[in-house]
């Protein structure tokens, strides 16, 4: 069973847009669709519907309406006791496929809530082959939340896999080796923000076709205990350094209708092939073709049982 922790969960709210989006203007919407989202909650429905045992945990009220959405989309789900109700995302997104986000912050969580959810992920790791990490972390929640989490599963032998961003991802690569998760999911600029090296030159020089960048500082965080990295790097494909591997996946020619969710398709693609033993290019190929299918469906669209064979991805390996 994979076991996902997602602290600050959502509803992602998508309005879809005939025209695009007039900043001061009025915009008309053509649809909108509510999902049950977060990063986490994302990866185990991905990775349920691809066969694989997942369960989603997250904190929110009793009776707050999002458990009731988890459970129409059929996550299994643990939920933490929590104050506050699960925030609401707002995505805009135009014909072109242009994604304009505003995300809520979610409410603040207290000490108790804090040391329920440690509780509860500790009690499941048990039982899981991983645990993973995803998102923001909520008002009430320390930046290494994160770290002491990877601490904790780590010394109870459990691998664990982090995507996060901003701060907690500061923190988390404050604490290397000892916080060093078994694997990280950063974009372009997070891997920057890992490696401590510029994020626009690294994502300019992959975008032409220069991978060299991304593969040393990917190098450095397996020099820091990081055991594998999986750097996603939207239409200019992805990278995986694995072992003493790395490799370089070319995403499939898609039209992209919305992003949303595409980075945490990659990592539940990942987790999905490597719960059926395959190898570390094809765990590559498995996350881009699932995050190239979550790019061209509409909303928080998800590859909900993909079969990768339909959509290849160019593989090359890196020197």
């Amino acid at each position: 069973m994979i076991v996902t922790l997602t602290m600050n969960p959502s509803v992602d709210r998508t309005a879809t847009l005939p025209a695009p989006l007039q900043i001061g203007g009025v915009n008309r919407i053509a649809g909108i669709d509510d999902s049950p989202g977060g990063k986490g909650v994302n990866v185990a429905r991905v990775v349920a519907a691809g066969g694989t045992a997942a369960r989603a945990v997250f904190p929110a009220p009793a009776e707050d309406p999002f458990i009731a959405m988890c459970a129409a989309a059929e996550v299994s789900t643990t939920v933490v006791p929590a104050d506050g109700a699960v925030r609401v995302n707002l995505t805009a997104v135009d014909p072109e496929g242009t994604t304009t986000k505003i995300n809520a912050p979610g409410p603040e969580l207290d000490a108790a809530t804090l040391d329920r959810a440690r509780t509860t992920v500790a009690d499941l790791a048990g039982e899981a082959s991983w645990v993973v990490l995803c998102g923001s972390l909520p008002r009430g929640v320390p930046d290494d939340f994160y770290a002491g989490l990877v601490i904790e599963l780590r010394a109870a032998g459990v691998r664990v896999a982090v995507d996060t961003s901003d701060a907690p991802l500061a923190a988390l690569a404050a604490r290397f080796p000892e916080a060093a998760p078994d694997l990280v999911k950063p974009n372009g600029e997070e891997l920057a923000q890992l490696a401590g090296v510029d994020g626009v030159e690294l994502e300019q020089r992959a975008a032409a076709g220069d991978l060299a960048p991304v593969v040393g500082a990917a190098r450095a965080l397996r020099d820091k205990g990081v055991a594998a990295a999986l750097v996603t790097l939207g239409g200019a494909g992805a990278v995986l350094v694995d072992d003493d591997e790395a490799w370089f996946a070319q995403t499939p020619a898609v039209r992209v209708r919305s992003t949303v969710g595409a980075g945490d398709s990659s990592l539940a693609g990942y987790l999905l092939a490597e719960a059926r033993g395959l190898g570390p290019e094809e765990r590559l190929e498995w996350a881009v073709c699932h995050g190239s299918v979550a790019a061209s469906l509409p909303g928080t669209g998800l590859p909900l049982g993909l079969d990768p064979a339909t959509l290849r991805a160019t593989l090359r390996r890196l020197d």
